[in-house]
């Protein structure tokens, strides 16, 4: 079972890998609920730990683009 991801670790990866880090979060999210559904879910912990990467993963994706955005602005206005 992986550990929870580090702010500082995912603000080191390209897009690229946080979008394919992302689906494949959703993908085991999708899974444990399914688990859950069923009666077989057996790392009940694992539910909020993947939430939880989830936003941060979101939050730096955010940030990046924000920042993007913002460099190409002040570029423009130059």
């Amino acid at each position: 079972m992986a550990k929870a991801y580090k702010p500082a670790d995912l603000r080191a990866k390209t897009i690229d890998e946080l979008k394919r880090l992302l689906v494949d979060l959703r993908r085991e999210q999708f899974n444990l609920r399914f688990q859950r559904a069923t009666g077989q879910n057996e790392g009940v912990s694992r539910v909020g730990v993947i939430r939880r990467d989830i936003a941060r993963i979101k939050t730096i994706m955010g940030e990046v683009n924000k920042n993007a955005v913002d460099a190409a602005a002040s570029t423009s206005k130059s």
